[in-house]
């Protein structure tokens, strides 16, 4: 199966990028190596592209993709919370400029073999990096009832988490649960038939959430902030597209927290703490996909783009809306 991933809110991500032909980027979700490919044909000879993913898929598709630029682009299997010390064994202490798109790939959504799918019977997978050992077989058979409630809760925000969670520890009582459809069955097994006849997949929300635990996912986004915004040079931009209230949380608020990174008291004349803002948030709103791409994906729809910029540097600004 060929990877296939449609770079969400693309023309936006460049123009805030506002690439430098001389330039450093760095792309910590490469994927298909959409927004890699249009940032690396905007660099000259001196400019340099960092592309990092964990997927061996990805990774082989963006090689193939970006094959025409290969002199100024690196490739490299790793997660992005590791970009730094990966960028340092190139030499690569700082750069201009940073992308992450947080959408799960259609070739992992519709590949069966991956487990990500509440749309076909396939073994419970899950994972983005298959190196790693933890897979959603080993979530769903292994956490207690407690834990499995909470990520279902946390991270599908689902009301029926409770419930989905007894449903699941009583079944595996009895067998493992080996397949998605398996845990299909037992998910709608506890959601009430009302709710099923008109609400979507009934399954959608839990297995958001057993793919998030699986991947680390917001634990890995929320501890690489900060340090992604000291890796770029002034007046550096990062970028971050989040696809759901989880994600946007964490990216608003780390925005927020270094540019006003402030914590003394609010009836303090002056600031006493000695943190110093390291840039600012050109975002106020997040920007969203237009009523055209919406139409043309479907999977953008829940889309947006924050950015920010390191401080030392008096370019102009662009909002978005």
């Amino acid at each position: 199966m060929e990877f296939q991933h449609r770079s969400v809110l693309l023309n936006e991500c460049i123009a805030n990028l506002k690439i430098k032909p001389d330039g450093i980027y760095a792309d910590g979700t490469l994927g298909g190596g959409g927004h890699s490919f249009e940032i690396a044909r905007r660099l000259g000879d001196g400019g340099h592209l960092i592309g990092i993913d964990q997927d061996a898929a990805a990774i082989a598709a963006a090689g193939r993709r970006l094959e025409p630029y290969a002199d100024k682009v690196s490739i490299i299997r790793s997660n992005f919370c590791d970009m730094r010390s990966e960028a340092a064994k190139l030499g690569i202490t700082s750069v201009d400029g940073v992308i992450l798109d947080l959408g799960v790939s259609s070739y992992q959504l519709d590949d069966a073999e991956r487990g990500f799918t509440y749309r076909e019977d396939t073994p419970l997978d899950m994972r983005m990096d298959q190196r790693q050992p933890l897979s959603a077989r080993n979530v769903v058979n292994e956490y207690s009832e407690m834990e499995l409630y909470r990520i279902i809760r946390d991270y599908g925000e689902d009301k029926f988490a409770k419930n989905i969670a007894k449903h699941i520890v009583r079944t595996r009582a009895e067998r493992s649960i080996e397949t998605t459809g398996e845990l299909i069955q037992i998910i709608k097994a506890a959601v009430p038939a009302k709710v099923r006849a008109t609400g979507g997949h009934p399954a959608k929300r839990t297995f958001q959430a057993i793919r998030i635990e699986v991947n680390r996912e917001l634990e890995v986004l929320e501890n690489s902030i900060d340090d992604l915004i000291d890796f770029l040079r002034p007046g550096g931009r990062i970028c971050i597209i989040t696809f759901h209230s989880l994600e946007d949380r964490i990216v608003k608020n780390a925005f927020r927290r270094n540019e006003d990174p402030c914590i003394c008291p609010k009836e303090f004349p002056v600031c006493m703490c000695g943190r110093r803002s390291k840039g600012k948030v050109i975002t106020r709103k997040p920007i969203l996909p237009s009523e055209e791409e919406m139409r043309e994906n479907s999977r953008s729809k829940s889309a947006k783009l924050r950015v920010f910029e390191r401080g030392g540097a008096n370019d102009d600004v662009i909002y978005g809306g």
